[in-house]
């Protein structure tokens, strides 16, 4: 069984098309390195994909939440769809080994394929809706990534961490979370940041980026978690 006959089998979608199947695994290296294979590389459906799982999230948020108002909506929509939680998501139906990448592109850093993993998911949710049509891509999506709405509502994992941390912070405490640079490493190019965040002068969690803006949210997010299991 090779990994299209597999992830159709997980999926429990078979591809009247398998080329579209094969074009939304294939990453633009891979054609690099095989320019004979025969099927373009995914970002076009990509591109396609993302504007399919904006619509199907934003009509079931529209229906599930109808007392929120837009900004929060639209927060919620994109804490469900970020590149860490569609990862994820890909992961879980064993999208990493079926993607198609050149040798470098499989070596590459954890961010750099969790990105690869997000936009391969939503570029098989473009060949699904060319494929099968709206009622089943909707279907999808409600399984694999709508399952998660209500755990970022609960948790509110929709909120910027970084707001979200001051308002606990300044009610408990009277105290602005204070965010400093722990260490620097790796060249200009491909720098990774290390930075801690205060309360006043007791340290709460840190957190790494590819910036210090990257770094300080990271941070937020772990100092969060411990307010969780409070």
């Amino acid at each position: 069984m090779n990994q299209f006959e597999k992830l159709q089998q997980t999926i429990g979608i078979q591809f009247k098309n398998l080329d579209l199947l094969k074009e939304a695994l294939t990453h633009r290296s891979y054609l690099n390195e095989n320019p004979k294979w025969g099927v373009p590389h995914n970002e076009r459906l990509e591109f396609l994909g993302d504007a399919v799982l904006e619509l199907v999230v934003t009509e079931h948020l529209f229906h599930a939440y109808p007392n929120s108002p837009e900004g929060e909506l639209t927060s919620i929509r994109a804490a469900l769809v970020n590149y860490q939680i569609l990862a994820r998501i890909a992961d879980s139906i064993k999208m990493h080994g079926s993607i198609l990448l050149s040798r470098g592109e499989a070596k590459d850093t954890a961010r750099a394929k969790e990105v690869i993993l997000a936009n391969a998911f939503e570029s098989l949710i473009g060949a699904i809706y060319l494929d099968q049509g709206y009622t089943p891509v909707a279907a999808f999506i409600t399984e694999h990534v709508l399952t998660h709405s209500d755990e970022i509502v609960e948790k509110k994992l929709h909120k910027d961490p970084k707001s979200h941390l001051q308002e606990i912070v300044q009610e408990r405490y009277k105290l602005t979370p204070r965010y400093v640079v722990l260490s620097e490493e790796g060249p200009d190019h491909n720098k990774i940041f290390e930075i801690g965040v205060y309360f006043g002068e007791e340290f709460a969690a840190r957190g790494k980026g590819f910036s210090k803006q990257e770094a300080e949210i990271e941070a937020a997010k772990n100092a969060l978690k411990k307010f969780e299991t409070e």
